[in-house]
């Protein structure tokens, strides 16, 4: 509950290579700095979280699916678009006949846009390429805009996205080229870490995933997994399988919730494809009380999830769930990077990256009050100022 959280007043880090060293009172640490500690005083209300971490995005991507929101606002299902050739095809076309210098432009961008808006941690996945050469492109983009920008993002190899229309095989053909020759060439030159698939009728089965999905961990690879969106199946192969997070979920039924709940799997909700869809939230609440840890995702991506505002998205959901303002602020700080695998941000404490997003005003309950309105007007990534007065 909010009351639970701690909130220090007046209060300083002390930063040492983007690390933090102390927490506490300003005036205590100022008083036992040494001469040559440089002292940053702020004399207006802010205040200051953990950076935001955002374990879900698509933002490597080229093109606009705005034709087919318009479709969908008609009552056009998501499915049907994508039967019709629209959907992640489009945005496959799209951003194949991008070259590496568009893709790279339109992510650091986006990037940039959301390192402004208090994210200093960012997944993004591939899966807009779906062959050889533009999956690796992607993540070639996604590697050089993160070690390009001051934000750390992590790569995801979703070259499971759905089986390619150009793909001269089945699909559980496509699963094994994946393992025996992309996955071999994301490792090697270092692309990626993380793996994920789409677990969906319109993509991929929930046994042929189960089984990509362990032979993807024995080469070494964390996996995620597209899971439950609209039918069931996908958290269970997630379990199953041993994946860090299982991400959607707003198909999970009771069995499904308790699963998870009774699960190491973290459970990440993607308000913003509900908004973009039009269909039911993650039952974050229920899986909250199952004894499940909630992260939240802004799933950033061209047709089901255009928004891209990690902040609204989570104030939204937990105006709709029923999710006290801490639970929703670990859900996008400590919550994020734990389904990341990154223990060494999200809490602003001895030992963790100095990130952290500051906002004006004087009560941290007035962050989601706004409802995503309000912006941080500083924020810092390993203890280095980025920007402020953010619009």
């Amino acid at each position: 509950m909010d009351h639970d959280l701690e909130v220090i007043t007046e209060a300083g880090l002390l930063i040492s290579d983007g690390k933090i060293l102390k927490k506490g009172s300003f005036d205590l640490l100022r008083k036992n700095a040494s001469k040559s500690v440089f002292i940053e005083e702020i004399q207006q209300d802010l205040v200051a979280i953990p950076g935001l971490v955002d374990p879900h995005t698509h933002i490597c991507f080229y093109g606009s699916r705005a034709k087919d929101y318009a479709k969908r606002l008609e009552g056009i299902s998501y499915q049907e678009i994508a039967a019709a050739g629209g959907g992640i095809w489009d945005t496959v076309s799209k951003t194949r006949a991008a070259t590496y210098k568009q893709l790279l432009d339109n992510t650091s961008t986006r990037a940039t846009h959301m390192l402004q808006h208090g994210i200093t941690t960012a997944e993004i996945k591939s899966g807009y390429g779906l062959n050889l050469e533009d999956e690796i492109k992607m993540l070639r983009v996604i590697n050089e805009a993160g070690n390009t920008l001051p934000i750390d993002l992590v790569p995801t190899c979703l070259a499971a996205h759905i089986l390619p229309c150009d793909f001269n095989g089945s699909s559980l053909q496509y699963l094994d080229w994946i393992i025996s020759e992309l996955l071999p060439a994301v490792s090697k030159n270092r692309l990626a870490k993380r793996v994920d698939i789409f677990i969906e009728k319109e993509a991929f089965g929930e046994e042929e995933a189960t089984t990509f999905l362990k032979r993807a961990l024995s080469m070494g690879f964390n996996l995620t997994v597209h899971a439950d969106q609209f039918t069931t199946g996908g958290s269970r192969a997630a379990i199953t399988a041993g994946a860090s997070s299982a991400d959607h979920l707003e198909a999970s039924g009771e069995k499904e919730i308790q699963a998870l709940g009774n699960s190491q799997v973290t459970a990440i909700a993607l308000p913003g494809a509900s908004l973009g869809l039009g269909t039911a939230f993650t039952p974050a609440r229920k899986i909250l009380d199952a004894g499940g840890a909630l992260a939240i995702g802004s799933d950033w991506n061209p047709g089901s999830a255009p928004m891209g505002d990690l902040l609204t998205q989570a104030a939204i959901l937990g105006a709709y769930e029923k999710l006290s303002m801490a639970e929703t602020l670990a859900a996008i700080t400590i919550r994020g990077a734990h389904a990341l695998n990154l223990a060494d941000r999200g809490i602003l404490t001895r030992d963790m990256i100095a990130d952290v997003a500051a906002f004006p005003c004087s009560d941290f309950q007035e962050i989601m009050y706004h409802q995503g309105q309000m912006k941080p007007s500083t924020v810092w990534k390993k203890g280095e100022k980025i920007t402020n007065n953010v619009s």
